[in-house]
């Protein structure tokens, strides 16, 4: 039997069909546009996603024999859409959870006081990164689009509740507490929307999505609307958490870092809701049919695999994101060149949406593979800064990396050696997805047991960690200092 998992990401859609030991069978993928009509806004068109995953899924089932059991998502976490419940049709463009454009709402309800009791329900802080101001700010910037939520005719949602929307024909309306996690409306406690949070963002409740398990059954795919397909959804994560569950983090303490746009940390608490006091967050990793729930501490950083791409597309210093680690070789270190990548604010654990890319220790002899350097150095001291909040003081346990840059052998190198802990890296680096595929089939009868899926995961690399350059990590605290400034 074999398992289609989707992968609604923020910049694409992969597809993948998964076999039963874990090995991909065949794999689409399918770009959409960025759209960023003023500075620090970024949207989605919802439609070209749902194309993108048609088109995505269509390239991946053409070479199987047979069509998949079931089917599985996976999504960008936070961004904020909304679809019309009759026709479907997005009456606007998402707003994106890199979106910085209710940062001055996030300020208000913090001067108001507001912080600490959302801290305490959700496990979340006031940051625009999250998915309920933006709503707030839909409510107050576009109120005739807002009377349509209100009356009922438009629904909202995270990327995964539109999705199955769109699978289903509009049959289902739902999430799961993966995702209704990050939108600082779900409370950890009570495992449901929370009214008074609702009140406070000003959030219909009848408008949100019924929240369901991770895995189980989810919904049916219409044949008139997904590629002829009549088969169950039964497995839905955020995609951090989908990489964690991919990454088999089952055991307390196991812990993993995706490393895309961003860089995603994630250590498994078990069913013990931590809370953090050095700026991470509580969050749900992923909730059983019987109800058992299993939660993570993450740390969101916001651009790392994003500044390798603003040096290709942004500088031309690079030609292609591969050839990062080609060029950073090419020079013993960074010569004293540190690269803060605050292009969108700083995330974890410093939680600074006004923080601005830096570039410092700049000299004569300073050259282009200096500063590729620099930035491959910057993404591993962002992950050490998080891992160091999460552990007091670094790991002892493996660290799991996957992700797009967790290819670039220099990259691994450097990061084992700052966090002074080994660095796994997987054969299959699609993670995200293959933990939807994981979540579908324990949902569907594929695998009956998370150790059957442990048994899938095979080794690519070890990176046993070296000498340790702390000095350079100190430059790198010095220089966030002044980007925070």
């Amino acid at each position: 039997m074999n398992v289609l998992a989707i992968d609604a990401g923020t910049t694409g859609v992969t597809a993948l069909v998964v076999a039963e030991n874990g090995q991909i069978i065949s794999k689409g993928y399918e770009e959409f546009a960025q759209h960023f009509p003023e500075p620090g806004w970024v949207e989605h068109n919802p439609e070209e996603i749902w194309q993108a995953t048609l088109s995505a899924c269509a390239t991946a089932l053409r070479t199987t024999a047979e069509p998949p059991s079931c089917v599985g998502i996976t999504n960008q976490r936070e961004t904020a859409v909304l679809w019309h419940r009759r026709t479907l049709a997005a009456p606007r463009r998402a707003i994106v959870w890199q979106d910085r454009r209710t940062a001055a709402l996030c300020g208000r309800l913090r001067e108001a006081g507001h912080e600490p009791r959302v801290s305490e329900l959700t496990g979340l802080r006031l940051d625009p990164y999250f998915t309920a101001t933006k709503l707030t700010w839909l409510a107050e910037n576009d109120p005739r689009g807002w009377q349509d939520v209100q009356s009922g005719n438009v629904a909202i949602g995270t990327v995964d509740s539109y999705l199955i929307a769109r699978l289903t024909a509009g049959a289902r309306h739902v999430t799961d507490p993966s995702n209704a996690s990050r939108t600082l409306l779900y409370g950890l406690a009570s495992g449901t929307w929370e009214p008074e949070l609702c009140e406070l963002f000003g959030v219909p409740a009848e408008a949100l999505p019924e929240i369901v398990p991770n895995y189980g059954p989810i919904g049916r795919t219409d044949p008139s609307a997904f590629l002829g397909l009549d088969v169950p959804i039964s497995g839905v994560a955020g995609d951090q958490q989908a990489a964690l569950f991919g990454q088999t983090c089952f055991d307390v303490g196991d812990v993993k870092c995706t490393y895309g746009t961003g860089s995603f940390v994630l250590t498994n608490l078990g069913g013990e809701i931590v809370r953090s006091e050095s700026g991470l967050l509580t969050t749900v990793a992923w909730q059983t049919p019987s109800g058992e729930r299993t939660f993570a501490l993450e740390g969101s950083i916001f651009v790392t695999g994003a500044a390798v791409q603003w040096l290709r597309d942004g500088l031309g210093v690079i030609g292609t994101a591969p050839e990062s680690e080609a060029v950073a070789r090419t020079v013993p270190d960074s010569g004293g060149v540190v690269f803060v990548p605050a292009l969108t604010g700083l995330g974890a654990p410093h939680w600074d949406p006004a923080a601005r890319g830096l570039i410092t220790g700049i000299t004569r002899g300073t050259t282009r593979a200096h500063l590729v350097r620099a930035t491959l150095e910057a993404i591993a001291f962002e992950v050490r800064d998080v891992v160091e909040s999460m552990t007091s003081g670094g790991t002892g346990a493996v660290f799991k990396a996957d992700g797009g840059a967790s290819a670039n052998d220099l990259l691994m190198q450097l990061q084992a050696d700052q966090l002074g802990a080994v660095v796994e890296r997987p054969a299959i680096q699609e993670t995200t997805a293959l933990g939807a595929a994981f979540l579908a089939g324990l949902g569907a009868g594929v695998w009956g047991s998370q150790g059957e899926l442990r048994k899938t995961w095979h080794l690519d690399r070890r990176f046993e960690p070296g000498a340790r350059d702390d000095d350079a990590y100190e430059r790198w605290r010095a220089a966030v200092r002044l980007a925070t400034a």
